[in-house]
């Protein structure tokens, strides 16, 4: 069987299609040789299992270090019970141990079995160290699945241990994780901060992304195996979905080859890139689903609500609240400033934040559709105004999101009008904000049935405070300049009044028209 995009567990050369993973991570051997403890984290599937388990193959195969990969992740099950939190990382070092020469592996579990859990790792590492003939690298996977006592336990006898390496404790060390040591969790679910029980650490090393280059590298090793290609513009276009985050890289490709196109004779094109994303935003696979539950989180949320109201930060976001979020993979500090990862994150994180609000509204596709199957995108302006007269009370006060409630609510009501239509290839809706841009940019792009398309431009604007300026005048500039970047000659703002002063909502609704810069501009103000 030919290899294949994988998407589940550890990649395998044999199996799956894989760059050469320890060109991940080059400076963690120039570490390793200085017998240093560094960390090594970065979101779930993005290959941090398979880069380590390569460096662990690599250095045993040379012969200079005697390595070991182990995990932490089934110490989660105990939670803080420290004796039986430290036993389970001990039985499971054993356990992989068995695939060293008889030589190198530690000794049985056993015999520190009377020793208590604050001190049984340490001595059974040192006890290790010093039988092994080779000097010891020891790397520790999923490490912040445990939490409190335990892994402050787990945490204190490495750096008890520490000073003694490396003729009596592992040579050198990694924990490898989804976060920093300083986002590790203690007890009552706070984190460490600068008070980390694990100050030995050289180094933390984010796992990057994969460049436009290496994406297409990997794409051309399905080629290679069965002739089917990936037109240039389609490798662009996935690097540009995904930023090249592994998981998503490797789902979009996976879906194409194993679902969508199966005929290694058939050219795999932009169309078929577009067509594997809206079915991963659809599917929300375990990868997706666990990284946008964080957006329950306090801290995610004082970072993420903001950017998708267009506002800045609040002055009680820590620095280190950003930092975590970035660690999870969910916003990057770009050209723009602060914004979500990439553009299928982009898409998901509204229609998640809005999933349970767009199941309630009733908004039927049918008037919006012409005969022909083109979208009547004029009636829209005052079917949402009537919408929003009878429901915006009820929703606004039941948004998770109150910043950033008007901006969701409306993006549920256009989705629900997109989904009501049934998927056709080629729709879509195309979102763009971030941090103080004091917008969301919309872009609705609908197919018709004979293959041609049409595009609709909405640009949102929420006026918050009493003393700040009415935005039409900074809204039609703005607009102006996204149609111009589309090419498009007509567009729609809609401007939100959510001032405290702002008159009740029937005096305050109108739909009205103008003219800026050579554009046609339908106004709705709300």
């Amino acid at each position: 069987m030919a290899r294949f995009f994988n998407t589940s567990g550890p990649c395998k050369p044999a199996k799956h299609y894989m760059l050469p993973a320890e060109e991940r991570l080059t400076e963690a051997r120039t570490l390793i040789d200085m017998e240093r403890y560094f960390v090594v984290h970065a979101p779930r599937q993005t290959g941090k299992t398979t880069t380590i388990a390569a460096l662990t193959a690599s250095l045993n195969q040379e012969g200079r270090y005697a390595a070991l990969l182990a995990s932490c992740e089934k110490a989660q099950a105990v939670g803080e019970d420290i004796n039986r939190g430290v036993d389970t990382v001990l039985r499971d070092i054993a356990e992989k141990a068995t695939m060293l020469p008889e030589a190198l592996r530690p000794p049985a579990v056993e015999t520190v079995g009377h020793i208590d859990g604050p001190s049984r790792l340490e001595i059974y590492l040192s006890r290790w160290a010093e039988r092994s003939p080779r000097p010891l690298v020891l790397f520790l996977d999923e490490i912040d699945s445990m939490k409190g006592n335990a892994l402050i336990s787990v945490l204190r006898q490495i750096r008890s241990g520490y000073p003694s390496r490396p003729s009596r404790f592992p040579h050198a060390m990694a924990l490898i994780g989804m976060r920093d040591v300083r986002d590790y969790k203690a007890s009552n679910d706070t984190e460490f901060g600068t008070a980390s029980p694990f100050n030995i650490k050289d180094r933390s090393f984010l796992l990057p992304n994969f460049t436009a280059e290496e994406v297409a590298i990997l794409y051309e090793q399905h080629t290679e195996e069965t002739g089917q290609a990936f037109t240039a513009e389609a490798k662009v276009r996935a690097w540009e979905l995904t930023r090249g985050q592994p998981w998503l890289v490797n789902a979009l490709a996976q879906q194409i080859t194993l679902t969508d196109v199966t005929d290694p004779e058939v050219t795999i094109d932009v169309e078929h890139v577009e067509a594997a994303k809206e079915t991963l935003i659809e599917r929300r696979d375990t990868h997706i689903d666990s990284l946008l539950a964080r957006l329950r989180e306090k801290r995610v949320r004082g970072v993420i609500e903001p950017l998708l109201a267009g506002e800045y930060l609040e002055g009680d976001v820590m620095d280190d609240d950003i930092q975590f979020t970035e660690d999870l993979g969910l916003v990057v500090s770009g050209e723009m400033g602060l914004e979500i990862a990439n553009p299928i994150y982009r898409e998901i994180v509204p229609r998640v934040l809005t999933s349970t609000l767009e199941k309630q509204l009733r908004v039927v596709a049918a008037p919006y559709v012409a005969a022909d199957g083109r979208l009547l995108f004029d009636r829209f302006p005052d079917e949402f105004r009537t919408f929003w007269l009878a429901n915006a009370e009820f929703f606004l006060k039941r948004q998770p999101y109150s910043e950033a409630a008007a901006e969701l609510i409306f993006m549920a009501y256009l989705q629900k009008l997109i989904n009501g239509s049934g998927y056709r290839r080629g729709t879509s809706i195309q979102r763009e904000y971030g941090v103080g841009s004091g917008r969301i940019d919309i872009l609705i792009t609908w197919a018709l049935p004979g293959g041609e398309v049409e595009r609709f431009a909405v640009e949102l604007k929420v006026w918050r405070r009493d003393r700040d300026p009415d935005p039409l005048d900074e809204g039609l500039k703005q607009l102006s300049a996204y149609l111009d970047r589309l090419g498009l000659s007509r567009g729609t703002l809609i401007l939100f009044d959510r001032r405290p002063s702002a008159p009740p909502l029937p005096e305050r609704t109108s739909r009205s028209a103008t003219t800026h810069h050579g554009r046609e501009i339908t106004i709705l103000r709300l």
